[in-house]
């Protein structure tokens, strides 16, 4: 059973920083991803990252969060900095390999102006 569990989510002031961490079982994903959700809204994507390392990031959040990843250990990782309350949302892992996408169970992240 294909597994990803998210880590690192918590409360924390706005300007602050917070990171997230992945881990996946079994092998290497293509593609891993962060997504959000917040109260009332619908999942967006907040960053994405290739195998090889090319990257990309929802508008919102460039310049404040990096995504990067240990492939060695199968992990993606969020670094937040200078949040802001609407960075407020559960955040999920999403990764793909063979085709098939597999969520993470999300990580509560909260940010307090």
């Amino acid at each position: 059973q294909v597994q990803l569990v998210e880590s690192g989510g918590g409360l924390v002031q706005a300007g602050g920083s917070l990171r997230l961490s992945c881990a996946g079982s079994g092998s290497i994903f293509s593609i891993m991803d962060w997504y959000r959700q917040a109260p009332g809204k619908q999942r967006e994507l907040v960053a994405r990252i290739t195998s090889g390392g090319s990257t990309i990031y929802a508008d919102s959040v460039k310049g404040r969060f990096t995504i990067s990843r240990d492939n060695a250990k199968n992990t993606v990782y969020l670094q937040m900095n200078s949040v802001k309350p609407e960075d407020t949302a559960v955040y999920y892992c999403h990764g793909l390999r063979g085709g098939l996408g597999y969520w993470g169970q999300g990580t509560q992240v909260t940010v307090s102006s």
